[in-house]
């Protein structure tokens, strides 16, 4: 029996899920959160073996709380759910250690198999995500910057386009002002960006602020 856990702030979106799990015996769905918090709550508490983490979620994103799971239960497989397309995100949860990455609209095999596959320890790649793969082992000059962010990078990018400062950042992050400070200017370089103004304008255009 695989346990599962899902995270998603929509109820509908969650019941659908669990209409699929039902389908077949091998599944059983063991717990349930609307928020950041609550899908940590469930990850230290141990009692799934893949948890489904949507990335826009009401208190923190999936993406810090990836990163969080990462830290305390990095053996524990975690499939991220998006409602955007995979070029927005994927590559860089798969680089902050995400097993899979499936967009909301996928059809129920393909949950299936996905959540299969994490469960063996093992990476669900789309097809989708697989040619992005390529493109940056290719080093596609296409390739979208933020793409070649660090995790953290991303993270900082994030919320400088939503308008956080460098303090609020730091407090949040739990990250001095220089070190966030040495961030900006990282990210900057690697976009070829020159102001906060640009990287919120950036972010707009490649609808990447929830």
């Amino acid at each position: 029996m695989i346990r599962v856990a899902i995270c998603d702030d929509h109820q509908i979106v969650r019941a659908g899920f669990k209409q699929i799990f039902s389908s077949s015996d091998d599944f059983s769905v063991v717990a349930e959160g609307s928020t950041g918090r609550e899908a940590l709550d469930i990850a230290r508490r141990e009692i799934c073996d893949v948890l489904l983490l949507d990335i826009a979620m009401p208190d923190q994103s999936g993406i810090d709380t990836l990163r969080t799971i990462r830290q305390g239960q990095p053996d524990l497989p975690v499939l991220i759910l998006s409602g955007y397309p995979a070029q927005q995100y994927a590559l860089n949860l798969f680089k902050m250690g995400a097993n899979g990455y499936l967009n909301k609209e996928c059809e129920a095999d393909e949950l299936i198999t996905a959540v299969r596959t994490v469960f063996q320890g093992r990476r669900y790649v789309s097809s989708q995500v697989g040619e992005l793969l390529a493109q940056s082992f290719d080093r596609d000059p296409n390739t979208a910057p933020h793409t070649e962010l660090s995790d953290r990078e991303f993270q900082v990018f994030l919320r400088l386009a939503r308008g956080a400062t460098v303090s609020d950042i730091g407090v949040a992050l739990s990250l001095s002002i220089k070190t966030v400070s040495t961030y900006r200017t990282r990210i900057m370089e690697k976009m070829g960006l020159q102001s906060n103004s640009d990287l919120t304008y950036y972010a707009m255009k490649n609808n990447l602020l929830e």
